[in-house]
């Protein structure tokens, strides 16, 4: 007994597997930068070959670092909501997630203040170099707004003592003034 012949492959697959036929070209659309209309490597004309690039002035240079230093400056406020709405979804409650957040929310900018130069060095340069100041002093800012986001949320979890009942175990333990240095005159 002899097997069956195998079915012949979808459609799909011979689509596939066999080259498309050439379309008449359109001379009304213009092809896209980079595309070579042949299909073949090494045939382009003269005008798909791309002049080479000047280089940047010195000044086009600074304009750009300068442009990079504020928009690594600006940041952390960019990253304040996101970070408000997820210490708002975690509720006032003492929970490891909660913690954890307010944990982030100060260890964050903290390390980004003390890293200030290294984050900077990279953009200073004798062109940009006075106009530095302005950027880091605006970067120090935006992580203080950070850790005041994470102040508000140790307010809100009740751990902040605001209150004169949170001082009243300090002020039990100690010693009214009168009883700790008795009166020698009399």
């Amino acid at each position: 007994m002899s097997n069956p012949p195998p079915p012949p492959p979808p459609r799909w697959v011979v689509e596939l597997n066999t080259t498309p036929a050439a379309r008449p070209k359109n001379t009304s659309l213009v092809d896209p930068p980079g595309f070579s209309g042949s299909g073949r490597k090494g045939n382009s004309s003269k005008k798909d070959v791309a002049a080479p690039r000047k280089a940047p002035t010195t000044e086009e240079t600074d304009t750009l670092k300068m442009k990079k230093a504020w928009e690594l400056a600006i940041a952390p406020a960019k990253a304040l909501p996101m970070n408000a709405i997820g210490m708002y979804m975690s509720g006032n409650s003492l929970q490891i997630f909660s913690v954890m957040m307010v944990f982030m929310c100060f260890k964050t900018p903290l390390l980004a203040v003390l890293n200030i130069q290294a984050t900077f060095a990279r953009l200073e340069s004798p062109g940009t170099k006075d106009k530095m100041l302005l950027v880091k002093i605006t970067f120090v800012l935006m992580n203080l707004l950070a850790v005041a986001l994470g102040t508000w949320k140790v307010n809100q979890m009740g751990l902040l003592p605001t209150t004169s009942s949170d001082w009243l175990a300090w002020e039990s333990a100690r010693d009214p003034l009168e009883r700790a240095f008795p009166d020698f005159a009399t």
